[in-house]
């Protein structure tokens, strides 16, 4: 019986910075280093507690879980590890778990040292619906019941019922590779979009990008999403945000006609589908690479930005980059850069987005540091003059509004370009 199984190459003290807050200033003092890196890969397969009755498996596309004990006859101990370190605090995990008969059992998630809880656990029994744990089988000290950022569980237990039928457990939906680039597929049927790769990752996973409207258009508008693994809201998001773009609407139709989108739906195929909580799998932050372009990843994107500006001649108006934190915020460009190819439009636009919205008041947070570049959203505006911004959904952001806000996102974007870009 697999009793007792971890495998972890080193417990170190976690530190780094993180998108979460606020963003930290990026000044001429302070630069990440993103040369690549070991990671520990883990160990995939099926965790046996033959006395209980129950296995536990990590061997799918993003599971994410580093060892495994029986403490008694109904609670399990999961440890959960980072890929490598520093980290940003992120700690995913995904399993299946099923049983010979149905039962209720405890699992308990751990994390390595200096680590703490984030992901509100979701549940599902096909991989595609999900639903979070009922509150009332989620069990955390009291004090930390309505958890942030600020203030965290060091471990949480999950009471599950668990049967023959797998149960799956994650910190968030499912959305992998495959599943991502099934959509991207399914969007590029329409006529009016194209998928072409534009790199690889080290596991060799295809970096693909589509096209939306005319491809010859030299008014272009950058999209990319899916730079940090766990962060399934983001990619939602920014699905929500490219079916509007190519939609139906007489407002979709017009915006195609005078302006090309470019989309890299997943910029992190590798550390996706291995369960990292950040990195890609050189164990680097690809969002700290805009600068230095050490990585495969954020060379694919930039050579094809900088291909598609020459065989345009084409100028980039406007670039977002998803993601997401605790909390829905904006990270935009701050006041004292007013150069870029349509000054005040992302102000304008947030402005928008709040009219359209009854009762939403949008969380913006503006950086003012724009160099080193290192992250997207800087690199945009520094390099093209692409009035830009992070795009960041809270981890917990009900769907229904998710959905509803990127669409009205894209659909305020769409009003302004068309009528500020002659």
């Amino acid at each position: 019986m697999k009793r007792f199984l971890i495998l972890l190459a080193a417990m170190v003290t976690l530190e780094g910075y993180s998108q979460t807050g606020v963003l930290p200033e990026v000044g001429d003092s302070v630069r990440t280093v993103t040369i690549s890196r070991p990671v520990q890969k883990q160990w995939r397969g099926e965790f046996e507690f033959e006395k209980m009755g129950v296995t536990v498996s990590n061997d799918f596309p993003m599971g994410s879980l580093n060892g495994l004990f029986q403490e008694n006859d109904s609670t399990l101990v999961a440890l959960i590890t980072a890929e490598n370190t520093p980290i940003n605090e992120s700690p995913w995990y995904a399993f299946q778990i099923w049983a010979e008969e149905e039962k209720e059992i405890y699992l308990r998630l751990t994390y390595q040292a200096g680590s703490k809880h984030r992901y509100y656990p979701k549940i599902s029994y096909d991989g595609v619906s999900w639903a979070p744990l009922d509150s009332a089988n989620f069990m955390v000290p009291d004090s930390l019941k309505n958890f942030n950022f600020r203030n965290r569980p060091e471990a949480a237990t999950l009471k599950l019922a668990v049967s023959p039928d797998t149960l799956w457990v994650a910190g968030q939906e499912i959305h992998d590779s495959k599943r991502v680039h099934s959509w991207a597929e399914q969007i590029s049927s329409k006529p009016f979009v194209s998928m072409e790769k534009i790199g690889e990752s080290l596991e060799k996973r295809e970096i693909n990008a589509l096209t939306i409207g005319n491809p010859d258009k030299d008014k272009m508008v950058m999209v990319i999403a899916r730079q940090h693994p766990p962060e399934v809201t983001g990619q939602l998001a920014m699905q929500s945000f490219v079916e509007t773009l190519v939609g139906d609407s007489d407002l979709a139709e017009q915006f195609r006609e005078k302006f090309t989108v470019l989309v890299v739906p997943m910029v992190n195929p590798d550390g996706v589908d291995n369960g990292h909580w950040r990195h890609n799998m050189h164990g680097v932050d690809l969002n700290r690479d805009w600068a230095d372009y050490y990585q495969p990843e954020t060379r694919a994107v930039r050579d094809f930005m900088h291909k598609k500006a020459e065989e345009n001649n084409g100028t980039f108006y406007f670039g977002i980059d998803f993601h997401s934190t605790w909390d829905d915020i904006y990270y935009t460009v701050g006041e004292d850069y007013q150069s870029g190819n349509i000054p005040g439009m992302v102000g304008e636009w947030l402005e928008n987005i709040q009219s359209a919205i009854p009762g939403y008041e949008p969380n913006i947070a503006p950086n003012n540091k724009m160099e080193p570049t290192l992250v997207s959203r800087n690199y945009f505006y520094m390099t093209f003059g692409a009035e830009s911004l992070v795009y960041e959904i809270g981890d917990n952001t009900p769907r229904d509004f998710l959905d509803e806000k990127s669409k009205v996102a894209a659909e305020e974007m769409m009003k302004l370009l068309i009528n500020k870009v002659k």
